[in-house]
């Protein structure tokens, strides 16, 4: 499907009639290096939100922080409520314009699904087979990466799922904090009023 819908776009882009502002957007090396640059922020956003929120996720479903896990989940979750938008000029007020603000706001933003997921997968773990592996000597590590995470695996890579999702969607707006990305063709398809520019951009 999805190259059948690549074919598609790239032939009717063939049949337009281009100016020199769709000439200029619609190269071969700037659509390649935007959609490197949309596909890298995305790509390092997920391994990060990965990263932190299931090392989080399990953290907080250990006995001795399990106290910790509401606050967690509200902070994770004013991340996700706050408009992407509103989050990246916030941050790009605070740290700067580029890349690395853009990273730390879709990081934010992407946090809770992978973090709420981990959390529910683990704790929807039969206990009876976590005392089962007690019971034959196990150490709580053991259970944890031969019991626990293998059944919570399912749940978790839903959680990561969504959260890909969001970061690809997301990335789109790191164009208006200067951190490049897919997002800069769709702003000048709607303010130079490029249709195909427009198009090629939320097709990609």
């Amino acid at each position: 499907v999805l190259t059948a819908v690549l074919l598609a776009t790239y032939l009717w882009v063939g049949t337009r009639d281009l100016d020199d502002i769709e000439r200029r957007s619609l190269n071969a090396d700037y659509l390649l290096r935007v959609t490197k640059q949309h596909l890298t922020l995305t790509a390092v956003t997920t391994v990060l939100v990965v990263v932190i929120a299931i090392g989080g996720g399990i953290l907080l479903t250990r006995p001795a922080l399990r106290w910790i896990t509401p606050i967690a989940t509200a902070l994770a979750n004013v991340g996700q409520a706050t408009p992407a938008i509103g989050l990246l000029v916030l941050l790009s007020i605070w740290l700067g314009i580029g890349f690395s603000t853009a990273l730390i706001g879709l990081v934010a933003y992407g946090l809770l699904p992978v973090l709420r997921n981990t959390i529910v997968g683990i704790d929807q773990v039969d206990r009876h087979l976590i005392e089962a592996g007690r019971g034959i000597g196990m150490s709580p590590l053991a259970v944890l990466v031969r019991i626990e995470l293998p059944l919570a695996v399912p749940v978790i890579l839903a959680g990561v799922r969504t959260a890909l999702v969001l970061a690809v969607g997301v990335a789109t707006l790191a164009t208006f904090i200067n951190a490049g990305g897919l997002g800069g063709l769709i702003v000048t398809g709607i303010k130079l009023q490029r249709e195909t520019v427009l198009v090629v951009g939320a097709v990609l």
